[in-house]
């Protein structure tokens, strides 16, 4: 049994908030880079310039990659052979407080859907728990920014609807949102399971790389078609046209019932922010990209 301090569990999920507002991932700005290589509008070349040249900056100044330093999306993975010595809700948003507070970021979240009173430290997270095997945490904090999340979309469709189905209304939406999600975007769908699952799906399609190839083959391919009809849409960088409107489409399934075929739609800005750790045995902290 391994035993990991919540104080610890802090002190990461702080680092991480910062770390994945200041620092691009490399899979993410080797993507722009490519983008920015074979780019044929001018216009759009010269967006995709000035991004690296902000995430660069961003890098060098130890300051936000983007204004919208989003609401905290923690995923946390936790091993079955490990205890938690005090309240880890508490540890984690406590962690996510301290982060947004000693690295300036922006303080997005709102006390009530409805009175809109801010809670003045960016809590509390969005947390997704899950037990695993074996005895280490690994936490991933993603900032979600809501200029491409309130373009993001779910749903139920037939189960006669298939493939087909599924493509249409992915480019539907990502053609509505046009250049309010501050392309070029990450898309990661979901699609199977319920309502609930399918959008978790969809978000955790986000963490994965850009380039990621789908162990199916089947799911591998519809990950390129639909990347390549998002770029035909000539949505382009920040809505300006040109050939670079998406980096990657990522796709992750679940079993689901006879009679339905949910799917979820979660966009991804031009940085898709997320920074991951692992805490092991005598909670030595492992910062992975």
């Amino acid at each position: 049994m391994t035993e990991i301090n919540a104080k610890t569990i802090t002190k990461v999920v702080s680092k991480l908030c910062i770390d994945a507002n200041f620092y691009i991932g490399n899979d993410v700005e080797n993507a722009v880079k490519c983008g920015y290589n074979i780019e044929t509008n001018p216009l759009a070349k010269e967006v995709l310039g000035k991004i690296l040249e902000n995430s660069e900056i961003a890098k060098e100044e130890k300051m936000p990659i983007c204004q919208d330093t989003g609401m905290a999306v923690v995923f946390i993975e936790i091993g079955q052979d490990v205890h938690i010595t005090g309240n880890l809700e508490n540890a984690i948003n406590e962690g996510v407080r301290i982060g947004y507070r000693d690295g300036y970021l922006r303080k997005s979240v709102v006390k009530d859907p409805l009175d809109r009173v801010n809670t003045n430290d960016n809590t509390p997270a969005v947390i997704h728990y899950e037990i695993t095997q074996g005895d280490s945490i690994k936490i991933t904090v993603a900032p979600k920014g809501f200029g491409s999340e309130n373009m993001s979309g779910i749903k139920m469709l037939k189960p006669s609807d298939g493939k087909k189905g599924i493509l249409d209304f992915v480019i539907e939406l990502i053609s509505k949102g046009g250049g309010n999600p501050c392309p070029p975007v990450v898309v990661g769908i979901g699609i199977g399971g319920t309502m609930e699952k399918a959008a978790i799906l969809s978000k955790k399609a986000l963490l994965l790389p850009v380039d990621y190839q789908n162990t199916n083959p089947y799911y591998d391919n519809m990950q390129h078609e639909i990347l390549q009809l998002i770029n035909e849409s000539k949505i382009g960088p920040m809505g300006w046209g040109g050939d670079t409107t998406a980096l990657g489409v990522n796709i992750l399934t679940y079993p689901t019932h006879i009679a339905g075929l949910p799917v979820a739609v979660n966009v991804g800005c031009h940085v898709t922010r997320h920074k991951t750790a692992i805490i092991s045995s005598k909670e030595e902290v492992v910062y992975e990209d």
